[in-house]
Order: C-alpha cells, then sequence, then structure tokens
C-alpha cells in the first residue's frame, strides 16, 4: 500500500505473491501520479522486507518502505547503501527502525 505522510492508506494493491503486489503498486503509482508518484510518503507491506522489495523500492525513488514484519540482513545492508529509510515491525504505536535515509521517517505516522 503507499500511505500519504500522515500514515493514512491512499492506494493499495494485492497478490498471492508480495512481489507482484508491490510491483503492481509501483505500476498503479507511477501510471497515475507519474514523477510524483513517490514523494510525500511511504511504502507499506504485509510481510518481511527482502532485499529484492528493497531493490526494487530504490530504484524507483521510494524513499521509506515500511513492512509489518522482520527485515532481512541483506535488505538492512542495501537500504543502508541506498540511503532508504527502512521500517520493521510496525505495529500501531510502535515500529523499529533499521536504515535511516536521507529523509525523515513519518515515526509519527505509524
Amino acid at each position: 500500500a503507499w500511505c500519504d505522510a500522515q500514515g493514512r492508506i491512499v492506494q493499495a494493491r494485492e497478490d498471492v505473491g508480495r512481489h507482484n503486489a508491490l510491483d503492481k503498486l509501483i505500476g498503479a503509482r507511477l501510471r497515475e501520479q507519474g514523477d510524483q508518484a513517490f514523494i510525500n510518503g511511504f511504502a507499506l507491506i504485509s510481510s518481511r522486507a527482502s532485499f529484492e522489495m528493497v531493490q526494487k523500492s530504490a530504484s524507483v525513488g521510494i524513499g521509506t518502505l515500511v513492512a509489518v514484519s522482520a527485515p532481512t540482513a541483506l535488505a538492512i545492508r542495501d537500504a543502508r547503501k541506498s540511503g532508504m529509510n527502512l521500517i520493521g515491525f510496525a505495529r500501531p504505536g510502535r515500529h523499529v527502525i533499521y536504515a535511516r535515509g536521507n529523509e525523515t521517517a513519518q515515526e509519527n505516522a505509524l
């Protein structure tokens, strides 16, 4: 799902495969918002954050990836290398920040 800076879900895509769901979301955002697709908000995934999910997100300019589960060690390394915010174990009122990127994570939105 794509969430605005206040943490509200503004767009969501589903698929049995977590990678396919993220692909669908990225495609929909780019089609509808163009070069403004990944400004002011963050991607929220209902799975663990894998290395591939971080790579895919970074490649299109997503600055913050939030997962409800843990990220892999490779995901953390790649997020730090690419300057992304990577947040895991996201629950209402609490989360764990694994990587801080160049922009400020919307901590209060989670």
